[in-house]
């Protein structure tokens, strides 16, 4: 499957080396007013070679539309992009052509389809999550139409044993996380985990971390009660994003400690409105939107692709031992913030939809 999504759907194509990679969005509503300095801005969060610590390739990352689009509106119809790749370096993965990369898809996708594209990983590259960016984009402009004040907002929580406080999550700032490299909204912590990656960078290793999203704004009642939870839908966005190991929303894996005393939001009026005391469910209940800010964590694993000497097969099955050449972030979490909020977006405006279509 390369769709995700019911009423609004995504279909995505391209190779990390291939000519270009793109999308089409189905289902998206018509009279949207495209901003397309916006969208290139989302697509310039994520592209590579923006800073020290990612990737020193460098792709402009200029999207093309295609279709569905009229006079600075969407018409309703399918909207069709592309986005050109300009810098591949293919020969540096010739290496790589007989062997099995630890915790890449290379042996998966071989033992599925017999065949395999080695150069940058080929359809399993991350970067073709630049067509989740266009499409994300795409999706907050209509939210923005739709739902006024509702915002998307992902960050860097951790990196390594480097985190921050979520006490205070309401008092970080999208001024300092886009401020620096790493997308961290805590100044200090921030230095902290740029030096951290610089230094995986230099000894040719890689680090993990976190990303945390918080939607402001979102209305009651979106998701559904059975098999397409709000919280299921996120969940599977982001677990099909690349190096994604681990989702949790509201207080996740804590709650296996925590007594239904504490855990329970208890609701409140606050200006006839109403709300609940606390957010241990992180803004859904029963799969669908409470009103409360929805809150959720993304966990991504270290970056496989590492230049120390590691042990591995041969396609033949011979044991060997390699070391990774070519241009690989140490750390993919800076950059995966913006795919992060793209996909919540997707999520969000095709629920939205889907509820829409159902009080008709």
């Amino acid at each position: 499957m390369n769709s995700i999504g019911k009423i609004l759907q995504l279909t995505t194509f391209g190779e990390s080396h291939g000519p270009a990679l793109g999308g089409i969005l189905d289902g998206f509503p018509p009279s949207v007013v495209i901003d397309q300095e916006f969208i290139q801005s989302e697509l310039d969060r994520r592209r590579p070679g923006q800073s020290a610590v990612t990737t020193g390739r460098k792709e402009p990352d200029k999207v093309e539309f295609l279709s569905g689009i009229f006079e600075g509106q969407s018409t309703g119809a399918p909207i069709a992009f592309i986005v050109r790749n300009s810098d591949q370096h293919s020969s540096d993965y010739n290496n790589l052509k007989d062997l099995f990369r630890p915790s890449h898809a290379d042996y998966t996708y071989l033992a599925k389809y017999g065949i395999r594209d080695h150069k940058g990983g080929g359809r399993a590259s991350a970067r073709t999550t630049v067509a989740h960016c266009v499409a994300g984009a795409l999706a907050k402009l209509a939210l923005k139409q739709a739902i006024p004040g509702l915002d998307i907002y992902a960050f860097t929580s951790q990196i390594g044993d480097i985190s921050i406080s979520t006490e205070n999550e309401a008092a970080y700032s999208r001024t300092v996380s886009e401020s620096n490299a790493v997308r961290c909204p805590d100044a200090e912590k921030a230095a902290l985990m740029e030096a951290l990656v610089r230094q995986m960078k230099q000894e040719r290793d890689s680090v993990g971390g976190i990303v945390t999203c918080i939607v402001n704004g979102c209305p009651a009642g979106l998701g559904q009660p059975m098999f397409d939870k709000l919280h299921a839908s996120l969940g599977a966005a982001m677990l099909n994003i690349n190096a994604v190991k681990g989702f949790e929303y509201g207080d996740g894996f804590a709650v296996a400690s925590q007594r239904g005393s504490y855990h329970n939001d208890t609701f409140i009026s606050e200006n006839g409105k109403v709300m609940t005391r606390t957010n241990h469910s992180g803004g859904i209940q029963g799969g669908i939107s409470n009103g409360m800010p929805i809150r959720f964590r993304v966990a991504f694993k270290p970056t496989p692709t590492i230049g120390l000497e590691q042990q591995t097969l041969t396609t033949g099955g011979e044991a060997i031992s390699y070391e990774a050449t070519g241009r690989h972030d140490p750390c993919v979490v800076p950059r995966a913030v913006p795919v992060v909020e793209a996909m919540t977006a997707l999520v969000l405006l095709d629920h939205y939809l889907t509820d829409k279509a159902s009080r008709l």
